[in-house]
């Protein structure tokens, strides 16, 4: 059997994490723990804040974005993995490029060169306390369009996964279009994150017709789905979700999620843990779950698989894993 690959479409965005005291957040205008996007002129005031800072020179740069933090653990369980995202050829999309490729994931597109936006990034100040405050500039990577997907990238794709965040703009949806068109004519499935549910309220009908077309599977929580259907009650959300499309997950910040594929519904447990940093939780979820699909296990293993990564990830700082995995889901008895 050959290696599953997993094609990922999402934000390119750089995490610039560095140390920070109270004192410097009330400096810079920063409300403590919180995400904001900002715009590029901000973006450009905070990073050249950050440089000044003594602390701060020990700024660690990490590539993030939902997707792409999926993808690095994707990566990390085995399968292979690219990536289809925005850089501009500056340093930051330099690096975020090298470093994404370091960790095994393709990183389909080149840096763009030229006068364009800048590479997106995510300033992040972190307190002694543990509290990341998040400065967040879009940048280049919401401009991803439909001539950044390549059909020819599809050989041999078994899976595609995008990201509800590039939604936002037209471009973003005729590229997710194309990209699962490529992914059906190669063999494979496509699904798709629903991020956030402000992104589903700004895009409701667009996102009940990509559901309904060519997406296979969609992954949510219970609040996407909600307002998805703009019903209260969870279950008649999941029926209604069921008739749009083949494979329903819902995730349940806290308690069991819940994954519909034709008459099959099934509970995946979820173990609490106190978590550390809650950053990347709803991304390694997705991780766990579709390397669980790929390598075609049951859909309540793959499920569980699922809660397992989100678990890992929420027990230390940061988006991506650090322990093994797959060493975990070998514990539980499910590979």
């Amino acid at each position: 059997m050959t290696t599953p690959y997993v094609i990922g479409i999402g934000n390119a965005i750089m995490d610039v994490i560095a140390p920070a005291s109270d004192a410097s957040l009330n400096r810079l205008g920063i409300e403590k723990g919180i995400m904001q996007l900002i715009d590029r002129e901000r973006s450009e005031f905070l990073m050249a804040a950050q440089s000044a800072d003594t602390d701060a020179r020990k700024a660690r740069l990490v590539p993030g974005g939902s997707v792409a933090n999926t993808l690095a653990g994707i990566g990390a369980l085995g399968l292979r993995t690219a990536f289809i995202g925005r850089v501009a050829g500056d340093p930051l999309g330099l690096s975020y490029a090298e470093q994404t490729e370091a960790q095994g994931t393709v990183f389909v597109n080149p840096p763009v060169a030229g006068e364009v936006l800048p590479t997106s990034r995510s300033i992040i100040f972190v307190t002694p306390d543990g509290e990341r405050s998040m400065n967040t500039y879009l940048g280049i990577s919401a401009e991803l369009d439909a001539d950044d997907v390549n059909p020819a990238t599809f050989s041999g794709a078994d899976w595609l996964f995008l990201e509800g965040y590039l939604f936002d703009k037209d471009a973003g949806k005729a590229a997710f279009l194309k990209a699962a068109d490529a992914c059906h004519k190669a063999g494979g499935r496509a699904g798709i994150a629903l991020s956030d549910p402000f992104c589903v309220d700004r895009h409701r009908a667009d996102f009940r017709r990509l559901i309904a077309g060519p997406m296979d599977y969609v992954i949510g929580n219970a609040h996407e789905w909600q307002s998805l259907y703009q019903v209260e009650d969870l279950d008649e959300a999941l029926r209604l979700a069921r008739a749009d499309c083949g494979t329903v997950i819902c995730t349940r910040s806290g308690e069991d999620a819940i994954l519909i594929h034709g008459d099959e519904r099934v509970a995946a447990p979820v173990h609490r843990v106190v978590p550390v940093d809650a950053t990347g939780a709803g991304d390694q979820f997705a991780a766990g779950l579709i390397y669980g699909l790929a390598i075609g296990a049951p859909l309540a293993a793959a499920g569980r698989m699922g809660c397992i990564a989100a678990a890992e990830v929420i027990g230390h700082v940061g988006a991506r894993p650090e322990q093994d995995v797959r060493a975990l889901f070998r514990a539980e008895g499910l590979i």
